[in-house]
């Protein structure tokens, strides 16, 4: 079983809520983050990156850029920018991309659900980023950031999350930056708050989608926390963490595409014969290729597209992780033509999410500073739970998922305030 609970979350009024609201920390650059929040001291970048308020080129890991955040955390509560409810309760976050909207449900999980594995993940960690993190959560000793959930469909809740959607939300806007729509519920109703838990008491399982380092900084966290309270139960605040959770089948998983700056010593003649025994290769000319189904993928070598097609030797569809698009083209392009074995650390490889295009692989190759491009078919979220339900870890680079969840629209506070 799921267990979650509703929270007492931390938000901006109304009137704030655009100035508050910002990406996510990790997916633009200090410098990015200090031209966003420039003039505006409302801005979350303030807390989630700190060293915006410092000269620019400061080591952004160090102590007292953790203390700044917990200052700046403070001082936007004193301000009345971020007020926390009164009372518990779940929300309703919804994104909408391209006319197609998704509703999450805003609540908080057990660290101990993420001990145990019922919060299931598909991709490694790595320590360095994980006590980054850690070290934010405790000087703020709150979950700024929520991470990315999702669940296996109910039709109750969705029948729940429908009806909201029907009133009046609480915050309602479109991010300039990307053009996507961001409206938000709040859930104070103690019917519809013990209906929730009910339902996610009758899952197995949750699903880290995106987030996976701060799901594991938030869970560390509330076990060290645990450990240092000797009258700890497990019911303490600090023992959950801020998801937002997602019905698999509205999500989106974006193409997350390659580019090498190398073709080995091989001339492309060369290197498309190569590919020949593992994959039926066929011109596409010079428009861009995108791939139409797994097992396919787009080349892009010498101005020119190409399609290839995997031969069913190259995967086993008994075998979830052998026949995922990145597993083949790792195997069979990047290692045993290219001689690319490590994708978390070779400096021959970039990755491109697909949310920038394909477009922006034909720009990188034919500005010379890339020499080749591969554009792979998206993981299903099927697939992407078959994995984490057989305990099985997805190779680098697998899954991108877009809109991404904006940060500031609630947060929760680790003590029992």
């Amino acid at each position: 079983m799921a267990k979650i609970r509703p929270f007492k979350g931390v938000r901006p009024p109304a009137d704030l809520i655009e100035q508050v609201a910002s990406r996510p920390y990790d997916v633009l650059s200090a410098e990015e983050a200090r031209q966003e929040a420039s003039n505006n001291p409302m801005s979350l970048y303030h807390i989630i990156r700190p060293e915006i308020d410092y000269e620019p080129g400061i080591d952004p890991h160090q102590e007292f850029i953790f203390n700044k955040a917990q200052e700046n955390f403070r001082h936007f509560q004193s301000e009345g920018w971020l007020v926390q409810d009164k009372t518990p309760h779940y929300y309703i976050y919804a994104q909408t991309m391209d006319g197609k909207t998704q509703y999450g449900l805003v609540v908080t999980v057990s660290v101990q659900d993420y001990l145990d594995g019922h919060i299931k993940k598909h991709e490694l960690t790595r320590r360095v980023h994980e006590e980054d993190r850690m070290k934010h959560v405790r000087a703020c000793q709150a979950n700024i950031e929520p991470v990315f959930f999702a669940y296996h469909d109910d039709p109750i809740l969705v029948n729940l999350l429908d009806k909201y959607a029907h009133t009046n939300p609480v915050y309602h806007f479109v991010a300039p930056d990307d053009g996507f729509g961001h409206t938000f519920w709040i859930i104070d109703n103690a019917e519809d708050i013990q209906v929730i838990t009910d339902r996610f008491a009758c899952m197995d399982s949750l699903y880290i989608a995106d987030g996976h380092h701060r799901s594991a900084a938030a869970a560390l966290v509330g076990a060290e926390m645990a450990q240092k309270n000797p009258h700890h139960t497990g019911d303490e605040e600090y023992y959950y963490f801020m998801a937002v959770c997602f019905p698999a089948s509205q999500l989106t998983v974006i193409d997350y595409n390659r580019l090498v700056n190398h073709l080995n010593g091989y001339s492309p003649q060369q290197f498309l014969e190569l590919l020949q025994p593992h994959f039926d290769v066929y011109p596409q000319g010079k428009d861009v290729y995108h791939p139409e189904a797994l097992h396919s993928f787009g080349l892009y070598l010498e101005g020119q597209w190409y399609k290839l097609v995997a031969k069913p030797h190259t995967y086993s569809e008994d075998n979830p992780i052998d026949s995922l698009d990145v597993t083949i083209s790792s195997k069979y392009i990047l290692h045993d033509i290219l001689n690319i074995k490590d994708l978390r650390t070779d400096k021959n490889i970039a990755f491109v999410g697909g949310i920038r295009g394909l477009e922006s692989l034909v720009n990188r190759v034919d500005s010379g500073e890339m020499r080749m491009a591969l554009a792979l078919y998206p993981v299903s979220m099927q697939q992407l739970m078959d994995i984490a339900d057989l305990g099985e870890i997805m190779p680098p680079k697998t899954t991108w998922f877009e809109p991404k969840l904006r940060s500031g629209l609630v947060i929760h506070k680790l003590n029992e305030e």
